[in-house]
């Protein structure tokens, strides 16, 4: 039996200035199914979501819209 290692990924996310931002998206992003960490890099702008598995796109840019915020791109 193979190990399924985790997936992370990383987005860009424009319009957190705060700890209350880093706590709305942490929260929405950890909604997500299969999510198992959310880490918020509020100086560099990113999200970073490891996952049982990959996550869609639309999901997580949803997830971070529901928080208050915009999420630039794709997968970074």
């Amino acid at each position: 039996m193979t190990e399924q290692r985790p997936v992370v990924q990383t987005y860009t996310v424009t319009g957190m200035t705060c700890e209350h931002c880093v706590r709305a998206v942490t929260e929405e992003l950890s909604a997500l199914p299969g999510v198992e960490e959310v880490r918020i890099d509020l100086a560099g702008g990113t999200a970073t979501v490891t996952s049982a598995s990959p996550l869609p796109v639309e999901s997580v840019r949803a997830a971070v819209d529901e928080a208050g915020y915009e999420m630039v791109g794709g997968v970074a």
